[in-house]
């Protein structure tokens, strides 16, 4: 029987040992051979590597699901049944440069409906989790969104449109809007972990204008699940789908996205 438990055992098992994998691989980034997907954004051995150890633990778990890969299924749209949305490396350009801010996201959504998701932080070894309708953690400690409601005292994550220049205008347009009136903006470049610096109150509200699925489907789970609120640049509800993404605790979410999506 498919439970939203055993979805996360899954998840996190697969995490686990897709983080160990990466962290091996980071003593010789000397020696990975790496290439460009596009102009500014890289793929490694270590990226297909960690995905391939997450579709083997998942598929012996759950041999009926689809699995939804950054770098090996990126192109799957099978939505029915059980689904696995899978960045085995985010953050990858930080990891080639030893920059210590990546992760490993899954998520597990059934029928639609996100179920479970962890977001790993490599570096750091810090595990953040979430099951519908069951909290979000940090390790064992339950986390909840910011009470910040100030602009004036906000700290607000973002990420900068780097793959589509077309979208650099209206970008610093609503960063300026922005950046005059909150306490200040950071830019780490890996949005799974910024998402869950939302969900644990670090961050009062991040947004950016292009984000995959896979880098995003965990961290709706634990910003939902501690009690923030996650839209589109519309304001809709957001989907595990691509596109763009505005959180934060109600009052910063909704303060933000009126600056960014003018």
């Amino acid at each position: 029987m498919v439970t939203s438990e055993s979805l996360l055992a899954a998840c996190c098992d697969a995490a686990r040992e897709a983080a160990a994998f990466v962290s091996e691989q980071s003593a010789r980034l000397a020696e990975l051979d790496w290439h460009s997907k596009s102009r500014v954004d890289f793929v490694s051995s270590v990226d297909t590597g960690a995905e391939e150890r997450i579709r083997r633990l998942l598929h012996e778990r759950f041999p009926q699901a689809t699995i939804i890969g950054e770098e090996l299924s990126p192109d799957e749209t099978r939505s029915d049944g059980v689904v696995f949305a899978v960045d085995p490396l985010d953050g990858t350009t930080n990891f080639l440069h030893g920059y210590p801010q990546y992760a490993v996201s899954i998520a597990a959504v059934v029928e639609g409906v996100l179920e479970a998701g962890v977001v790993q932080d490599v570096p750091r070894d810090v595990q953040y989790t979430a099951r519908r309708g069951a909290g979000a953690y940090r390790g064992a400690a339950r986390m909840s969104v910011s009470k910040i409601e100030k602009p004036s005292r906000a700290l607000i994550g973002t990420g900068f449109p780097f793959r589509d220049p077309s979208q650099l205008e209206p970008y610093v347009a609503g960063f300026t809007r922005v950046a005059r009136e909150a306490a200040g903006l950071r830019r780490a470049g890996a949005a799974a972990l910024d998402l869950a610096d939302v969900a644990c109150g670090r961050f009062d509200a991040f947004w950016e204008l292009s984000l995959s699925s896979w880098d995003v489907a965990a961290g709706i789970l634990l910003i939902r699940e501690a009690g923030g609120v996650v839209t589109d640049l519309d304001g809709n509800e957001k989907t595990v789908s691509h596109g763009g993404l505005v959180a934060g605790n109600s009052v910063m979410h909704a303060w933000l996205l009126e600056r960014v999506r003018r």
